[in-house]
């Protein structure tokens, strides 16, 4: 199939924001200037286009990042629509690894709100430029200015309005276009985006003058050309302004602000052509570098021509067509039928249909080329992060990261025969979403899933129902604890075992020492004597993983330490890996045996907007909740509380605000870090670990199964 639209002309954009920022309202008025919808889609009345889930209409949030593909002057937008709640902040993350450019929304009453900052923490993070976007400047208390300085002071960019509002809350009508000078008016209460141009008023002239001024100056500082064009007083043309902002925002060394009313159509126009003027295409961005299956660097340019190099970046399970895997091409050409690597898992695999996707709708296409996003079927042994490349030039793409599950709950079939049903469901689910896992505890003999919260395990049992059939009840959520050394241990170990013919031999002496929140794992082989045979340092190594998968106090995971062996010996016949790695593994056990147990539990960031006349019992409330309050901000009525709070004691705490605040209450809550549990709590956890596990089997499954 030949390429509909050159490489230069392809724009792979992103929208990121907090919560109810108008992400889906925005990307919905794209769509329909654009022509790709015909009516107005709303996210409170259940009409979104991109909110195709059931889940997503009935709570009017974003839940899966969705992709659509839209025209604009010549040019083709691919806008993948991600969610704002924090549950689901690695939709985010894994669509901010394949974007080229993205658009933050603001809410010009919130302005800079938590989980804003947390996406543009990941946009920095894969090098995205942007261009924001403040939105809802017709509500009261709209504060274009205000928000322009959030962006600066809390974010750190170097943000460069490109517009100004004309009039502000209900008087807001227009626009300044600072580059090509001129004022944009907007129809009345109609919602079509109608617009027209008129010279800039009288009255606004000298501001606009200043700004202008302001914007000419932050671009000169990153073009030297313009900068001397500036200094001589020269005039500066829109078309040298807007070729210095783009090439500027592409090294994200600046980032054009814009603002408008989603909701109201209005700016919408102009914030596409601020997505076709600043942000990037695939040539626009150095190539995409890899490395062999040997681990030599490598790179490709996005080029039609090049070998083909792919990424997945997200898995659907499709009721009508089976698995989709979610593409983003970097260079060559994805076309139906072929035959190609799966370099990650070096596996061969052929292509059976390709697609172009526009929410939950799709369009079949021959080729996906290289700058383009479409979905792929008939990869089965594919899973998010896996390079697809050709066989003749293999590379290996950086693969994504993702934050690890927080919170589970036990969940069973109660129907006789569902099991396996819900097991399937389970497993599908699982290969969806990196941040679900799926778990077997052997000692309670349930099966535990886990995820980043309350709502993203909500919504996957309410999947599980729906969408799989499995009535599936749920128990209480359990908090993913871990567990650690508190000082340095050293154990001398032997495993000796003779059953008549050929025995088993192993000795090993390792030290275990603890190491700072957050550095994992790091296993040291310290032997010089060659006590221990080289071949053998392997099996230590993994008999020591297994043992840290389920700790001996309460059967958490063991995170944080060091293991060093240092000393051991061996037995010429009767040594084997196998012996190694189980007196590794009772090695490990014994020494932690041997340290007083600690504890670490996951500690969240929760941030409060509320109503100031309810700041007190909102911080008293968050005492008890073995809270710690970091910040307490005033601002219009309103106070804006960050604090630090244990998981464990954060269940239910979306009623509680809601009736200590009569419903006026928001918060959002995303993981910090894992922190000591106090020494009593410890004590009692790991005390109800060992009676849970002492149960009869029956009794644990029926009190794991109550809702």
């Amino acid at each position: 199939m030949a390429r509909q639209y050159p490489l230069g002309h392809v724009r792979n954009i992103g929208i990121m924001a907090h919560i109810d920022a108008g992400k889906t309202t925005c990307t919905e008025r794209i769509l329909f200037l654009t022509g790709k919808s015909h009516k107005l889609g709303e996210v409170h009345d259940g009409t979104a286009v991109m909110d195709w889930m059931p889940q997503e209409q009935e709570r009017g949030i974003t839940i899966t990042s969705a992709a659509t593909t839209c025209d604009w002057n010549g040019r083709r937008i691919n806008i993948i629509d991600t969610p704002g709640h924090v549950d689901f902040t690695a939709e985010v993350e894994r669509s901010l690894r394949v974007l080229d450019g993205a658009i933050a929304l603001f809410c010009a009453v919130g302005g800079v709100e938590p989980q804003s900052e947390t996406v543009w923490r990941q946009a920095e993070k894969y090098g995205v430029p942007r261009i924001a976007f403040i939105n809802k400047l017709d509500r009261a208390g709209a504060d274009f200015s205000a928000v322009v300085g959030q962006i600066r002071n809390k974010l750190g960019a170097n943000a460069a309005p490109v517009m100004l509002p004309i009039g502000a809350e209900k008087d807001f009508r227009g626009l300044i276009d600072l580059v090509a000078q001129r004022a944009v008016y907007f129809g009345e209460d109609d919602r079509s985006g109608t617009s027209r141009e008129e010279p800039i008023p009288a009255a606004l002239e000298a501001e606009a003058s200043r700004w202008r001024h302001f914007l000419i100056e932050k671009a000169a500082e990153t073009d030297a050309r313009l900068l001397e064009q500036f200094c001589g007083d020269k005039d500066i043309s829109p078309a040298e302004l807007k070729a210095a902002l783009r090439a500027a925002t592409h090294a994200r060394r600046i980032c054009p602000v814009l603002c408008g009313s989603a909701f109201a159509n209005k700016g919408i126009r102009q914030l596409l052509d601020a997505v076709v003027d600043y942000l990037p295409s695939p040539v626009d961005l150095p190539p995409i570098t890899g490395a062999s299956p040997q681990g030599e660097p490598l790179e490709r340019r996005p080029d039609d021509d090049e070998p083909l190099a792919a990424l997945t970046f997200k898995v659907m399970a499709d009721k009508h067509v089976g698995k989709l895997v979610f593409t983003r091409v970097y260079s060559g050409t994805l076309r139906t039928g072929a035959y190609v690597l799966n370099a990650t898992k070096g596996k061969r695999q052929r292509v059976g249909r390709l697609m172009r996707m526009h929410a939950n709708r799709r369009e079949l296409v021959d080729a996906l080329p290289a700058g383009e996003i479409g979905a792929v079927i008939g990869l089965a042994d594919t899973v998010t992060g896996d390079s697809i490349c050709c066989q003749e030039h293999p590379i290996i793409l950086e693969a994504i990261k993702f934050p690890t599950p927080v919170l589970g709950i036990a969940v069973r079939a109660p129907a006789n025969g569902d099991g396996d049903k819900l097991g399937e469901a389970l497993r599908r689910l699982a290969e969806e979403d990196p941040t679900f896992t799926v778990t077997a505890d052997a000692e309670t003999e349930e099966t535990i899933i886990a995820g980043m919260g309350e709502l993203h395990l909500e919504v996957i049992v309410d999947r599980l129902r729906r969408e799989f059939g499995v009535q599936v009840a749920a128990g209480a959520p359990q908090v993913a604890y871990r567990e650690t050394l508190a000082n340095t241990v050293r154990i001398d170990e032997k495993h000796r075992k003779q059953t008549g013919g050929r025995g088993q031999y192993a000795h090993i002496v390792m030290t275990l020492e603890p190491l700072d929140a957050g550095r994992g794992f790091e296993f040291v082989n310290a032997i010089r004597n060659g006590a221990v045979p080289r071949e053998y340092i392997p099996a230590i190594e993994k008999g020591v993983v297994e043992a840290m998968r389920k700790g001996v106090w309460a059967g958490f995971p063991v995170v944080d330490i060091r293991v060093t062996v240092t000393d051991g010996s061996h037995h010429e016949v009767d040594s084997s890996e196998l012996a190694f790695r189980i007196c590794a593994s009772s090695a490990f056990k014994k020494a932690c045996l041997q340290d007083t147990p600690e504890l670490l539990e996951p500690v969240m960031k929760l941030d409060v907007t509320a109503p100031e006349e309810h700041a007190g019992a909102i911080a008293g409330n968050i005492c008890l909740r073995r809270g710690r309050i970091a910040s307490m901000q005033r601002r219009s009525g309103h106070v804006a509380i960050a604090a630090f709070c244990p998981l464990a004691n954060m269940f239910g705490y979306a009623t509680d605000l809601r009736n200590m605040t009569q419903g006026r209450g928001n918060f959002t809550l995303h993981f910090e870090g894992y922190e000591a549990v106090p020494f009593t709590l410890a004590e009692e956890i790991i005390a109800a670990r060992k009676e849970a596990a002492a149960r009869p089997a029956g009794r644990r499954r029926r009190q794991g199964a109550r809702t």
